[in-house]
């Protein structure tokens, strides 16, 4: 069939959804299934024999005099009989997204394994690889250069208390990977089947179900700590095998077609090699350089944080609603292309705050986390410009050295210690760094700041991106380039810098039984889309491989 048919909507209905349900912020959600209740009988469908849920959720802040709360509702059969006639919803004027019941479903193959694979890496994409595979019956082994939940928690506190700096467990090392000390962003694909999964089994394991409504579901670092404890205990009752502080150092493909992984913890022998290792492995990467895998240099972002008071933005926003219990705080996505290169914000934390987030002695790299209830002070986003592979010499190595010296020009510029290099706003756009915070109070390690000038660690093409950002959103969100909000430095690990390649399979290219999957291999660029492509090589590997007896 050519690509330009579309998938014929069949003439009777089981599960649809009706959108564009607007309502004051005051008004209770049962008021939204209540409206297309009457909407359907209107038009000759028996409510009564329908069941009406809550599917989607969003905020609609373009009137700042009439914030709107915008509902989808979800209409199935009450007692799984009952359908509609698609003629009579289109005759009636009523729009409706046919929801799939589609669920996932896992083929397995029967090739014969020897060993039980082997994932590197326990962010949201080895996680749920694993996750997947282990309910399955493969009993996969799961490793991590870094800590369990609790060590790992311990050591990240004392790195923000004491500066004290554990290299192999830290923000982006251990257990739940970067994204575990993050705002726990998960941005969804509406009626996709793995999401959908991915949201369920987030819920399962602790994260609140207003995740499967809210068009911009997050679950908060507080909830995510115990929701990734829980996943890897599953894994372990399971079968599988969890393994901390165990890093790998090099990968062989031997004779009899399995994989010998050689780990700081010894060799470890598997049927398969799932690689996601996350973005700040780079000695993973220096290692994979050099073998014979494929890697290509692409183009990731380098930037700063920025801070303002949450209420400021919560006024800019959503006006006089700003406040309000139903709308919860005001969050930002903003951008930029006028330049032909592209500044934007990314991983806005509402109520949130800058954590140290280095990886490496001598550097400083700060990131953004928010708990669940968003309830802290400020808001702070990264504020980045893109960098393309030809303004590094489109070579990998070249790619992660740039990262590494802004890092540590910024550990410098610092004063030495891990505090972090902060400018106001004010002061970047002039070029000078005289002021010193008072309205807005940096969060970086509870304020261990000390003033500098971005713009000496920066590159010239990432600081003047970053300028004209700063003075273009301000023009869509009032207040954006406060004089007096907070800049911290720098942001380098907000994704990959290279990738490494595969092949149709899933494979590394040139290998037979690797493969590499998630953000740090290139493939993603957040918690949802992480654990999709974790996914989606869990199963490719069933549908390669008979389950462990």
């Amino acid at each position: 069939m050519s690509e330009s048919v579309k998938k014929q909507e069949p003439a009777e209905l089981s599960r649809f959804a009706v959108g564009g349900v607007s309502l004051s912020p005051d008004c209770h959600e049962s008021e939204a299934c209540a409206i297309v209740a009457r909407k359907l009988q209107r038009a000759g469908i028996n409510p009564a024999r329908l069941r009406f849920d809550i599917y989607k959720r969003s905020v609609d802040a373009r009137k700042k005099k009439d914030v709107r709360l915008v509902y989808s509702v979800a209409v199935s059969s009450a007692d799984g009989e009952y359908k509609v006639s698609a003629a009579r919803l289109r005759k009636a004027g009523i729009a409706v997204t046919v929801l799939s019941d589609e669920t996932l479903e896992a083929v397995r193959g029967n090739e014969r394994s020897d060993y039980p694979p082997l994932v590197v890496g326990m962010g949201p994409c080895g996680l749920f690889c694993a996750l997947l595979l282990a309910e399955n019956g493969y009993r996969p082994i799961i490793v991590d250069r870094g800590d369990g939940i609790a060590e790992r928690c311990r050591r990240t506190q004392a790195f923000f208390e004491d500066g004290v700096l554990d290299t192999e467990s830290n923000i982006q090392f251990g257990a739940g990977g970067a994204g575990t000390f993050s705002d726990g962003k998960l941005l969804t694909r509406v009626n996709d089947v793995r999401v959908n999964y991915i949201l369920r089994r987030f819920c399962d394991f602790g994260a609140p179900e207003e995740i499967l409504t809210n068009a911009k579901p997050h679950i908060g670092t507080d909830l995510l700590v115990g929701i990734v404890d829980k996943m890897l205990a599953r894994i372990a009752e399971l079968g599988g095998k969890v393994i901390y502080r165990c890093r790998l150092d090099g990968i062989e493909e031997m004779a009899d077609g399995n994989v010998r992984a050689v780990t700081s913890e010894g060799d470890i022998f598997c049927s398969s090699l799932v690689l996601a290792p996350g973005h700040s492995a780079r000695d993973t990467y220096e290692m994979l350089m050099g073998k014979s895998f494929s890697i290509e240099p692409k183009p990731f972002s380098l930037g700063v944080r920025i801070e303002h008071l949450q209420k400021d933005i919560d006024k800019a926003l959503l006006g006089d609603f700003a406040g309000h219990p139903r709308l919860g705080r005001g969050e930002y996505h903003l951008s930029d292309t006028t330049s032909g290169r592209g500044v934007y914000t990314f991983c806005m934390c509402p109520g949130g705050q800058v954590v140290a987030a280095a990886s490496e002695t001598g550097g400083v790299v700060v990131n953004g986390m928010s708990r669940h209830a968003r309830d802290g002070e400020n808001a702070n986003s990264a504020l980045l410009a893109s960098v393309r592979p030809e303004d590094y010499g489109a070579d990998c190595s070249a790619a992660i050295e740039l990262q590494r010296r802004l890092e540590r020009l910024a550990f410098e510029q610092g004063g030495g210690d891990y505090y972090a290099p902060f400018q106001t706003v004010g002061d970047f756009l002039e070029g000078k760094s005289v002021s010193e915070p008072a309205r807005i109070m940096p969060t970086y390690r509870d304020g261990k700041v000390r003033g500098a000038r971005l713009d000496r660690i920066l590159p010239d093409f990432i600081t003047d991106e970053l300028r004209l950002g700063l003075r273009s959103f301000d023009r869509k969100l009032n207040g954006f380039a406060a004089s007096d909000a907070i800049l911290t430095g720098v942001e380098t690990r907000s994704s990959a810098p290279v990738r490494i390649m595969r092949d149709s399979r899933l494979c590394a290219l040139g290998y037979d039984r690797i493969y590499p999957c998630g953000e740090g291999a290139g493939y993603a660029g957040g918690i949802t889309s992480a654990a999709i492509d974790g996914v989606r090589v869990a199963l490719a590997l069933m549908e390669r491989f008979a389950a462990i007896v």
